[in-house]
């Protein structure tokens, strides 16, 4: 029989050393739970994240920091921050402003299936 740890309550420290300095953030709509986006977070966006309420990521692409909606307006407000077991990913529920994640217009980054090797939309 496996016994279950629980790390105690305390202040969470994230730990950027794993992936590069990076958190993996998957982003779910906070009503429907559906998955909208998956994304990195640096120390500097879950600083900004803390402090303004808002979603910000670190895009690996372009090699910086961005507050998610900064352009199109469709921000994404955080309801709740989880933490993973091994306080190296995180899943935050949001309120996407628009109805809008995707920078395709789409409501999801996911709107797309993979079937028989073809990929076709998702209804």
């Amino acid at each position: 029989m496996s016994s279950t740890r629980v790390k105690p309550r305390g202040p969470f420290q994230p730990d950027f050393d794993k992936l590069d300095g990076l958190l993996p953030v998957v982003t779910q709509d906070a009503e429907t739970r559906e998955v909208l986006m998956v994304g990195f977070m640096n120390p500097e966006a879950w600083r900004q994240t803390l402090a303004t309420g808002y979603v910000h990521y670190y895009s690996r692409t372009r090699r910086c920091l961005w507050r998610k909606g900064e352009t199109s307006g469709h921000v994404q407000r955080v309801v709740e921050i989880r933490v993973d077991c091994d306080e190296d990913a995180l899943v935050i529920l949001i309120e996407q402003a628009g109805g809008i994640c995707c920078h395709t217009g789409n409501r999801s980054c996911f709107y797309r299936r993979l079937t028989g090797g073809e990929l076709s939309p998702v209804d």
